[in-house]
């Protein structure tokens, strides 16, 4: 697999570094990079090719939670909690506590949402 790096001048001092990499690796060396320059001291921002700052979901939902997660979807289908815990033969009860972050969602339970939501039960623990 091959590599290649060119070094390129910019405006006001600055440098672009141009890297080919595996697709497959990218990620992971672009992580690389910026964990470098983050411990060098500089601010690093992901771009796209119209110049405009990239962010992850991370970034974005950085207090993300299998519970605010449940209550998304459960809005997203504009499902009432009752509705809900219909289609999980449970109570309305429950899904208040899961949702609240009262109660901690079981395995079981996540595959269940799984089946209910479409999504990898995994979202939700």
């Amino acid at each position: 697999m091959q590599t290649e790096m060119q070094l390129l001048p910019a405006e006001a001092g600055q440098a672009i570094i141009s890297l080919s990499v595996p697709a497959a690796k990218a990620s992971m060396v672009a992580d690389a990079i910026k964990g470098m320059l983050t411990l060098a001291g500089h601010k690093v921002r992901r771009v796209n090719s119209e110049g405009e700052e990239v962010v992850s979901a991370d970034e974005v939902f950085s207090d993300a939670s299998p519970a605010m997660a449940l209550r998304g979807f459960r809005g997203k289908m504009e499902w009432t909690q009752q509705e809900l815990a219909e289609k999980l033969g449970t109570t309305q009860n429950c899904i208040s506590a899961m949702e609240s972050g009262k109660r901690l969602i079981s395995m079981n339970m996540a595959k269940r949402l799984e089946k209910v939501f479409n999504i990898p039960y995994k979202v939700f623990l």
